[in-house]
């Protein structure tokens, strides 16, 4: 089968079609026939190394994606779910199989979930990851409705995941952007400001209760936060965090029951709240140039990889 190979790290230039061995369900898992994966920025951190020291034992070349929805082929001994059911998973990209950026993926049930009928593969596909990192932003602040969290990296794929959810569970959002981008924010429901902290502490002087950082500005904007409030590091990096502020960093792999908070991200994109943006859809020979795309930023949703 066909699938996105990184056979050495370094630039989009290294990223080729391999082909990879047809995988098998084992109990509890299915095989999905991908119709579509989403490029993120774990996959440039992927093609470029970062995440060489979890690799050593796993050989090259290395298949990109943690975003795949499409059609369950085969279901392994045990398994809820049955051939032909439309599904969209969360894929580890990390392990000897792979990621999602392949013709075929094998998935545990519990990183998977039907599709309600309004919700077709190709949007679902652009909701796993994101999805999942904007839920468990929110799950670990545990603010109550009328609370104010300011978002940064609002009008890309996570914060926008993060404005709609927020918003949806009852917060005040504040997003910083563009003045370009002031449209987009309002349909999301959020406040626009401009990007700096005096702009965000001009709309809430006693700052805000919470900040989820998607655009991983950091320390500039850190002022904004009240005293006692918390801070969600989306990446990794330093921050000089005043005494009393609570640090929370994202880590995806560990969102517990991620079949459940799958289905309940699912229902609510099939129901409008939740809004799957896809910027491109691209054939498997064009992943390099998706990658440099994504590099260039400015993107307003997600670009799939298309099987």
């Amino acid at each position: 089968m066909r699938a996105i190979g990184i056979p050495r790290f370094g630039t989009p230039d290294v990223l080729t079609v391999v082909d990879r061995p047809l995988p098998r369900p084992g109990p509890g898992e299915i095989r999905v026939k991908v119709t579509a994966a989403a490029v993120n920025p774990s996959d440039l951190a992927l093609r470029a190394g970062l995440f060489a020291a979890f690799l050593t034992d796993v050989p090259a070349p290395y298949t990109p994606g943690m975003d795949a929805a499409g059609t369950v082929d085969a279901a392994g001994p045990g398994s809820r779910f049955t051939a032909g059911e439309t599904v969209m998973a969360f894929v580890d990209p990390l392990r000897p199989e792979g990621g999602a950026q392949a013709e075929y993926v094998v998935v545990p049930d519990a990183h998977a979930t039907g599709l309600p009928a309004e919700l077709g593969p190709q949007a679902a596909a652009a909701l796993p990851m994101n999805g999942l990192t904007a839920h468990q932003a929110l799950n670990l602040l545990g603010l109550s409705a009328g609370a104010t969290v300011a978002v940064t990296g609002a009008t890309g794929a996570l914060g926008g995941y993060v404005v709609q959810l927020a918003v949806h569970r009852g917060l005040r959002v504040i997003a910083g952007a563009a003045p370009e981008d002031h449209a987009l924010l309002r349909e999301l429901e959020a406040m626009p400001v401009g990007r700096t902290a005096e702009s965000y502490l001009e709309a809430v002087p006693e700052g805000v209760d919470a900040l989820i950082d998607a655009a991983a500005v950091g320390q500039p904007l850190l002022p904004v936060i009240r005293p006692e409030g918390d801070y969600v590091q989306c990446r990794p990096g330093p921050v000089d965090l005043v005494p009393g502020t609570t640090l929370h960093r994202l880590n995806v792999t560990a969102c517990p029951d991620k079949a459940a908070v799958l289905a309940e991200l699912a229902a609510l994109a099939a129901k409008g709240v939740l809004t799957p943006r896809v910027a491109d859809r691209l054939t498997p020979d064009r992943a390099a140039q998706a990658h440099r795309r994504l590099e260039a930023g400015g993107l307003r949703g997600r670009q799939l990889i298309v099987f």
